[in-house]
């Protein structure tokens, strides 16, 4: 009977989260095109809400695979396993709303991720994180490594394609007369359109994810497993998150790092949803926010590094050296607390 209330109550969790996650990061794929003037806040909403949508449904299952297997809790008590996996999504959930009230990015995907460590660290020990270093050696990225190339080399990798488009796009466009600024107007209602989707196809299956393991801990599967309704449910989650939109973290990221024009805009959403969507093939679970922003310094130093507002951005990346340490001690936190109550 506990265990089934504890069910009912991490899937409701998950969708919670999967909220906070979409309201925190439609700031990210709107903010670069409201600053930039190309569109209104309500259309911008109303097409990253779409493909946001469609993200969970297309983009397979690798990162809710890679999220779903990196921590083992096979043949461990029911109850504990639960609290593992609650523990992590309500530190996700408490990081996420701290970060929203301040008005600062943060990394959804490294509180998730982060809080699993800590809590499985707690109740489980070390033998039951994947950390896939063995592997590593061996040529194989799996586990707990292929977690860390989405946490930590996502961000560098959406500066430098950042910097790289922004200096393409300055030889191609020297000048940017009436013809060619419609044509950067209409094209970024695609760009932005493809974010929405590679935003959806990684941030949505982590939820998914953890409700895979939530249903292995509580014995509902006996391997790890992500039904269709699953599915849904985290796709219509994050994109109701979606449509509410974080409006204080557009100003950070639309307004706070550098004065974002059309063809900024353009180079910051291709760049970010060519990074965000080569990590959900591979099934490495990244950070919107992360990297749309890192992509935004990138483009910001491919064109005038004296004009990135480099304070701010120093305050984003304290937030972030922040949320992982934090996430694991929250975890770990909320599992002792999980523990001594169901005990």
């Amino acid at each position: 009977m506990a265990s089934s209330i504890i069910l009912i109550l991490g899937i409701s969790l998950v969708l919670l989260y999967d909220f906070t996650n979409g309201f925190h990061d439609a700031a990210d794929m709107i903010a670069t095109a409201i600053a930039s003037r190309a569109m209104t806040p309500v259309t911008a909403i109303i097409i990253v809400s779409v493909f946001t949508f469609l993200g969970p449904f297309l983009g397979g299952l690798a990162v809710a695979n890679t999220i779903g297997e990196f921590i083992s809790i096979e043949n461990t008590k029911i109850l504990i396993a639960q609290s593992v996996v609650l523990s992590a999504i309500l530190s996700a959930i408490t990081y996420n709303l701290i970060t929203w009230k301040l008005g600062l990015p943060s990394s959804s995907s490294n509180s998730l991720t982060s809080g699993l460590i800590g809590a499985a660290l707690y109740a489980l020990g070390s033998s039951h994180v994947n950390w896939g270093i063995i592997e590593l050696l061996n040529g194989h990225i799996i586990g707990f490594m292929r977690v860390i190339i989405g946490m930590i080399f996502s961000p560098f990798a959406g500066f430098l394609v950042g910097f790289l488009i922004m200096k393409l796009f300055l030889k191609l466009f020297k000048r940017l007369n009436i013809k060619s600024k419609k044509i950067f107007i209409v094209s970024q209602y695609f760009t932005m359109s493809w974010l929405a989707f590679s935003h959806g196809a990684n941030d949505g299956q982590k939820g998914m994810g953890v409700i895979g393991m939530l249903l292995l801990a509580s014995g509902v599967y006996t391997k790890f497993t992500v039904p269709t309704w699953v599915i849904l449910s985290c796709a219509s989650a994050i994109t109701l998150g979606t449509m509410f939109g974080g409006w204080s973290i557009i100003k950070t990221v639309g307004f706070g790092i550098y004065k974002v024009k059309l063809i900024h805009s353009i180079a910051d959403q291709v760049g970010s949803a060519a990074v965000i969507l080569g990590s959900s093939l591979i099934g490495a679970p990244t950070s919107t926010t992360q990297v749309v922003t890192t992509t935004l310094m990138g483009v910001g130093a491919g064109e005038h590094p004296k004009h990135v507002r480099w304070g701010i951005t120093k305050n984003i990346l304290s937030g972030w050296l922040f949320n992982i340490p934090s996430s694991m001690v929250m975890g770990a936190v909320f599992c002792y607390l999980f523990i001594k109550l169901l005990d």
